[in-house]
């Protein structure tokens, strides 16, 4: 990681409901700046809990903003290799929760504007999925998201990269294949490390008190060493420009 990158910034809120409004009124002002510079925001989701109570708060206050939906681009930082109808896609979650309301918006989403990592009845293998979602990244993303939301695991893993996991040695290119994932399902499609620090800036949303060790972990032990990032990876990831710890009180506990 390099040395010239802003410091990480820590954001705590009193609880998970008002991190999730929050969130969501970054995000909506965020897309609203980069279009009125001209620019197309590609935004990368992330699933879980948090991010389906942030994806809901979005969707309620879309109508009250300006932003053209029809110049948004969705990508997400990992997915499951499972079926495309499968509740375990992160896409699906986000679908239903935001995206379904958002292609009904004036103006409405591009679906051709959302990004899916291929799921395991379109594609024969999860490194085909990787491979093809390496080049969409490449091909319709500049290889660069402007805002990356990442969720952080009570083991500290982001994305589908975890602690001392093989696919973490995958430190070059876009996006990898995951095998035996120690948290199900075992088949995955994760960003690298260099393809996730190449957004502009990075929000971690992290909510529960479960997740306060690992919270403390990577934010108070930020140096960037190899075996560091192995054994805590959300300590491996910077923004460019920004990089956000928006912790609601119980992740933040453990922090002095």
């Amino acid at each position: 990681m390099t040395s010239d990158r802003p410091a990480a910034e820590v954001v705590v809120h009193e609880d998970a409901s008002t991190l999730a409004g929050d969130v969501a009124s970054r995000l909506l002002s965020r897309l609203e700046e980069e279009q009125a510079r001209g620019e197309v925001p590609q935004i990368g989701l992330t699933g879980g809990t948090i991010a389906d109570a942030i994806h809901i708060e979005v969707a309620r206050r879309a109508p009250d903003s300006s932003v053209d939906w029809s110049k948004v681009v969705f990508w997400w930082g990992d997915e499951r290799f499972v079926p495309s109808t499968s509740e375990d896609r992160n896409a699906r979650q986000a679908r239903t929760a935001l995206l379904d309301q958002l292609l009904r918006a004036d103006p409405p989403l591009d679906p051709a504007n959302v990004h899916e990592v291929p799921a395991a009845d379109e594609v024969e293998a999860v490194e085909d999925a990787a491979a093809a979602y390496s080049t969409a990244l490449r091909t319709h993303g500049g290889d660069s998201l402007s805002v990356l939301m990442l969720g952080v695991g009570p083991d500290g893993h982001i994305a589908s990269l975890f602690p001392r996991h093989p696919a973490l040695d995958t430190s070059d290119g876009i996006a990898v294949a995951v095998h035996d994932s120690p948290k199900p399902p075992p088949l995955r499609v994760s960003l690298t490390f260099d393809a996730l620090a190449r957004a502009t800036s990075v929000w971690f949303l992290v909510s529960g008190a479960e997740k306060a060790a690992a919270v403390a972990a990577a934010v108070m032990e930020p140096e960037i060493a190899g075996g560091d990032r192995r054994e805590i990876p959300a300590r491996g990831v910077l923004g460019t420009s920004e990089t956000l710890w928006l912790l609601d009180a119980a992740a933040a506990s453990e922090l002095s």
